[in-house]
């Protein structure tokens, strides 16, 4: 990998939220982000919950999201690996975005080795939580017969449907993302506190939480959250020696809040 490039991670976008104001402006300003940092990009992480819902019917997907998926694939064609993880919101990816933007798809963490150092990265919506019911939820929409059977629902249906859930979802609504919950309470630090016992990791990069967070986990390894994209518009790069959370400050998503 050239140590001359950076590499970049970005979460939840929820592109395409009906609970969010300004979806448009926010679909900009992530397309230019896009262009921007593929001018210096050895590989590009998308952690999850880009898109607000996406469900991919066998000849049927998602309206919209033309210029993301455009500049994703110019990004891949490129020769830059983009990876995208699944979120909570956006599970249902099967063979279309890869097969049309080249992406490369987890639906599970994933481990890897970036700049000489480990990374552990995840969406992180179920690492480490003991809410059973959230954890029968996840089981529902991963289960193999219940995607099947969603996908026997007509589409202006079962879209109507996934937005009137995303709408009253409480992560949206921000139940969830009420900020630091101090290390003994974050599902994700007290995931990564354990798993670092037995296995090394210098950075554990999470999203979901809707909060920008650079937290010290140990001497040699940090927990990463890297926040959202319509409270803060935060993102993170890495450029070998230093990790760092950047913010674009755009005045409309803002104010927006």
């Amino acid at each position: 990998m050239n140590q001359s490039k950076k590499i970049y991670f970005a979460s939840d976008v929820h592109l395409g939220a009906p609970a969010l104001k300004h979806n448009h402006e926010r679909e900009l300003l992530f397309v230019n982000w896009l262009h921007q940092i593929k001018q210096d990009a050895a590989m590009i992480f998308l952690l999850g919950d880009i898109f607000d819902f996406w469900f991919e019917y066998r000849k049927v997907a998602p309206q919209g999201f033309v210029r993301v998926l455009g500049a994703i694939a110019g990004i891949c064609d490129s020769g830059i690996p983009v990876h995208f993880f699944t979120g909570n919101h956006d599970i249902w990816v099967f063979d279309y975005l890869p097969r049309e933007t080249g992406m490369i798809i987890h639906h599970e963490p994933f481990e890897t080795e970036l700049f000489g150092k480990k990374f552990f990265l995840a969406h992180g919506d179920d690492l480490g939580k003991t809410d059973k019911k959230y954890q029968l939820m996840s089981r529902f929409f991963h289960n193999k017969f219940a995607q099947w059977a969603f996908a026997k629902i007509h589409p202006d249906l079962s879209f109507r449907l996934a937005h009137y859930w995303s709408k009253n979802n409480r992560l949206i609504k921000g139940v969830a993302g009420v900020g630091f919950l101090g290390e003994e309470s974050e599902h994700q630090i007290i995931f990564a506190r354990k798993l670092l016992k037995v296995k090394h990791f210098d950075y554990f990069i999470f999203g979901h939480r809707h909060i920008d967070l650079d937290f010290q986990l140990a001497e040699n390894s940090k927990v990463i959250i890297l926040g959202d994209w319509f409270k803060e518009c935060t993102y993170g790069v890495y450029d070998g020696k230093t990790f760092l959370l950047e913010k674009i400050i755009n005045e409309t998503l803002t104010k927006s809040k």
